[in-house]
């Protein structure tokens, strides 16, 4: 369970642990040589089966050292099965400080500032910026302010409720003093080259032939299935029904597949494919690229302006009663759009807020919690669906308990850009069993959930995952 502690504040939650506990196995079959003790790097395949389509490719092979089942080949042969286990890489999750902040983070928080927080805010902040000197006026401007102001509202609500968790967790020993692991390794991560660009391949597939809505089919990866063409994937949402993890290769680049997923790999102009899927969702965890001045300086990733948000076709996929969790930053600007505007025009209404707080493996806030520029904490936006519909509810003898306000969800987070922690154990107390579940704008993968968006392959790259050894 990704749940390390559950307290009327909130969850702390161990995220590295929920990757590693999905079953990311490979099942290959290899032929022997001659020889009793030596086998050959080729791999047997099957045809790929999508709906009666068949398409080939070439995917590399991941070897384990120990055989498990022999079926039989074509000529009658044996086949060796081979076993490959995987764990998300560690070192990932390794947040041992705080996040290096710029100096008027460290050395600028002058206590009638502090003083103007508590008490209220003030327009004109003079600070000091060490290094300099002279002296200069900050002049808020009214976006700064909104955000002063909210955080003055919810600042006893996160520092309470995350202490209380950060001290269980120090307690049970999933977070720890930072002296008594110094030694823990520190050397730089490297990362995986982006050399397979997802939103580029996105953009390839507008100018693939378009298909009418009879051939927009689910390609649907079976027990042998281990390769998948492009094209194939751009047409259908791919589903990998399997007990284990399958690879795919795109341009070069593999992925992982965890079991009983599903996914879309588009951007948000070609979301036909997912209303085609003829499904409708209990579960909908949005993530939208929002614009902000720092993306639009590095380039980082494209965003959407709020009309495109408010254009995705969020009543097609929302089953009654749908839940609907929206990630915001700290912007209000953002804030009041999702309660005000995005929300209301897919007939969603407001039912909570929550909080994402960021902590150090010690139990440390990633950033100051008064920060003026970056906080250690994001929203989430929970609302439920009340658009009246002649369908029926599923599951609609299941009751559940109703939403909470201001519940926070503690974590060391992961140091790839918005890989963000599950919710699936979370919300499980808030949402009926059984049901189908959509992550829109999804960088990873998860069991028993469709993801959608032009990266949502991003955090699967088998870079990011360690081989290990299977046992016989």
């Amino acid at each position: 369970m990704s749940v390390v502690h559950q307290l009327s504040a909130g969850w702390l939650l161990d995220h590295l642990s929920f990757i590693n506990k999905i079953n990311y196995q490979l099942h290959q079959h290899h032929e022997p040589c001659c020889s009793k003790n030596e086998f050959t790097t080729s791999v047997h395949f099957e045809s790929l089966q999508m709906d009666s389509v068949s398409s080939s490719g070439a995917c590399a092979a991941f070897i384990a050292s120990d055989p498990t089942t022999k079926p039989e080949n074509d000529d009658g042969g044996n086949y060796e099965m081979f076993t490959q286990k995987f764990v998300f890489r560690p070192e990932l999750f390794d947040v041992t400080k705080p996040y290096i902040t710029p100096a008027v983070h460290k050395e600028c928080q002058q206590s009638n500032e502090k003083e103007d927080l508590k008490n209220g805010v003030k327009k004109e902040i003079s600070i000091s910026i060490i290094g300099k000197k002279r002296k200069r006026c900050v002049v808020f401007n009214q976006g700064e302010l909104d955000a002063m102001e909210y955080h003055t509202k919810i600042r006893e609500l996160i520092l309470d409720g995350s202490l209380q968790l950060i001290q269980e967790g120090l307690k049970s020993g999933f977070l720890y003093p930072l002296f008594e692991k110094q030694d823990k390794c520190s050397n730089p991560i490297t990362l995986p080259l982006d050399t397979c660009n997802l939103p580029e391949l996105c953009e390839m597939a507008k100018h693939l032939p378009s298909l009418n809505e009879m051939e927009h089919q689910t390609l649907q990866l079976l027990e042998e299935d281990t390769s998948v063409t492009e094209q194939d994937l751009f047409l259908r949402v791919v589903e990998n029904n399997s007990s284990f993890t399958k690879v795919i290769t795109l341009m070069g680049q593999k992925y992982l597949l965890p079991p009983k997923s599903s996914f879309l790999l588009s951007d948000i102009s070609c979301m036909q494919p997912l209303l085609n899927y003829r499904k409708t969702f209990d579960v909908i965890v949005i993530d939208p690229p929002w614009q902000n001045k720092s993306v639009k300086r590095s380039n980082r990733y494209s965003y959407l302006s709020p009309l495109q948000i408010k254009q995705i076709p969020i009543p097609k996929l929302a089953a009654p009663n749908c839940l609907l969790v929206t990630w915001v930053t700290n912007r209000q600007k953002h804030l009041r759009f999702i309660k005000e505007e995005l929300y209301p025009s897919w007939s969603v209404e407001v039912v909570a807020e929550w909080h994402w707080v960021k902590i150090t493996s010690s139990g440390e806030f990633v950033f100051p919690l008064d920060s003026p520029h970056k906080k250690p904490y994001e929203g989430l936006i929970l609302g439920r669906v009340q658009e009246k519909t002649a369908l029926p509810l599923r599951n609609a003898d299941v009751n559940v308990l109703p939403i909470p306000d201001h519940k926070l969800i503690v974590s060391v987070p992961c140091t790839l850009h918005s890989h963000k922690p599950p919710l699936a154990e979370v919300l499980k107390d808030y949402i009926k069993p059984d049901g189908e579940y959509l992550e829109l704008f999804a960088r990873n993968l998860q069991p028993g959930w469709t993801s959608w968006g032009n990266e949502v392959l991003k955090f699967q790259h088998v870079d990011y995952f360690i081989a290990l050894e299977s046992g016989s």
